[in-house]
């Protein structure tokens, strides 16, 4: 069931959300159109895949592994490669890598990983998991209207490969797999030739990753006839890999590989956990309120690009949001469309509407929407915000709140910045120092004061 809400955005906004709700077609190769496939392989299969996605159901695979608690925007283009296979009528199949986890993927890293403990990557596990399924629901929930489509959607599949590997004995599994593993081919691969040139080289463990995501892709075509895999353009050797040994071992077998982009800064710096500047689908790591900020503060330049990547509104009805944009940029409707739809992807409902009060109180000077934020939100939005516990007493003075609530180190720099100006109760400027703290203005009615040091140091108060 479709909820009802408030769109910010004019009707033309309204007819997109309602289409891309609608969309659903069978070829998924037709995605390359939006930019959404860098590749395939083999690189002359097309034909031969387009007949089997408009044959019937076909099953599609990605890999997560868990080396961190939360996934990140980067795997978010994965996800999102899966729901669009879903959407299309095939069904989609999530590998998280208890087993793999332990190894470490080498793609894309100039250093080893970090050897992780089982009870990390456990909790790890689960954590992930549970983001997949959430995902899937708010998109099912928010983002398609099943009375108006042909077939329900095929429920998502998680598969944990330690669960494959836990029975597999390691001498019978290089007797029977290791011989169909060519050192030629595994040595060519760039992620292997990137780390042997490296000064630290490359590990016999890392090495072997690319073995044991090939079994897996062997693994599911078994189990569950998966003949597709999905990932990034840096997983094109571990695809290709594992092209090769089901190539070898299952003859008479046809399997596909499909390689997304890679999401980027305008720098051209991967937006992934390894790179520092990761952008977490955890509301916990990174709050709904900025994530919406983080897409709706796209540039120009990128976001007709993201609007193709990261949502599901046809390429006809971009383009026209596109030209709307360009007569009116300052109102930035498709930064905006595309930051409701990505957090209503990612957080649901009720993560959208945080959002949007936490964005209105922030930039358009919304008190209101500050006073209807519990105290988890608050904390979830600024985090990093130092927080302070103070007693209510009469006749309590803008100056007074600022040193108890230790904002400067002394009384002299209070007086002089926020004489200034450089001093906000709850994005309020204040500038007298005298003046008497106010129920509903300085106190919100959720008992919370935000106060702030000129751009960027905040600070919570929790009235008691």
């Amino acid at each position: 069931m479709l909820p009802l809400r408030r769109s910010l955005l004019k009707p033309l906004q309204d007819v997109l959300r309602q289409s891309h709700r609608q969309l659903a077609q069978k070829n998924l190769l037709e995605l390359t159109d939006r930019g959404f496939f860098q590749g395939i392989f083999p690189d002359t299969a097309a034909p031969r895949m387009k007949q089997l996605f408009t044959s019937g159901r076909q099953s599609i695979y990605a890999g997560f592994d868990p080396t961190a608690d939360s996934l990140h925007v980067g795997n978010l283009l994965v996800i999102m490669g899966l729901i669009h296979c879903q959407r299309a009528g095939h069904r989609p199949i999530a590998l998280v890598g208890g087993a793999t986890g332990l190894i470490g993927d080498p793609s894309g890293r100039k250093t080893e990983r970090n050897q992780l403990g089982e009870t990390v990557i456990e909790t790890n596990l689960k954590a992930i998991e549970q983001q997949l399924r959430q995902v899937f629901e708010n998109h099912e929930n928010c983002l398609w209207d099943s009375k108006k489509q042909k077939f329900p959607l095929a429920p998502l599949i998680i598969v944990n490969n330690a669960d494959w590997y836990a029975d597999l004995q390691l001498i019978d599994f290089v007797a029977n797999m290791g011989r169909h593993f060519r050192m030629g081919s595994m040595l060519s691969r760039s992620s292997v030739q990137s780390r042997m040139e490296s000064e630290d080289g490359m590990s016999f463990t890392e090495f072997t990753y690319q073995i044991f995501q090939a079994y897996d892709w062997l693994h599911l075509l078994r189990r569950h006839n998966c003949c597709f895999q999905m990932g990034g353009s840096d997983q094109t050797g571990n695809l290709m890999t594992g092209h090769e040994l089901i190539s070898r071992v299952e003859r008479k077998r046809e399997v596909f590989g499909l390689t997304l982009p890679l999401v980027t800064t305008e720098e051209g710096d991967k937006f992934g956990k390894s790179a520092g500047n990761a952008v977490w689908l955890d509301c916990n790591k990174t709050s709904p309120f900025a994530l919406y900020q983080f897409f709706l503060r796209m540039p120009d330049s990128e976001v007709e690009k993201l609007l193709k990547l990261f949502t599901f509104i046809p390429l006809p009805q971009v383009e026209q949001l596109m030209r709307e944009h360009t007569r009116e940029p300052e109102k930035r409707k498709a930064q905006t469309l595309l930051a409701e739809d990505v957090t209503l992807l990612v957080h649901g409902e009720s993560g959208l509407k945080q959002a949007e009060r936490v964005t209105n109180a922030l930039y358009k000077g919304n008190v209101e929407g500050l006073a209807q934020l519990n105290l988890p939100e608050i904390q979830q939005t600024f985090q990093g915000a130092t927080m302070v516990n103070l007693l209510t007493e009469p006749g309590m003075s803008i100056l007074e709140l600022a040193m108890k609530a230790k904002c400067f180190p002394t009384e002299t720099d209070a007086v002089r910045i926020i004489n200034a100006g450089g001093f906000y109760v709850n994005q309020k400027r204040v500038q007298n120092i005298a003046e008497v703290l106010t129920t509903g203005v300085h106190i919100l009615r959720n008992g919370i004061s935000l106060l702030r040091v000129g751009k960027r140091n905040f600070y919570i108060v929790r009235w008691q």
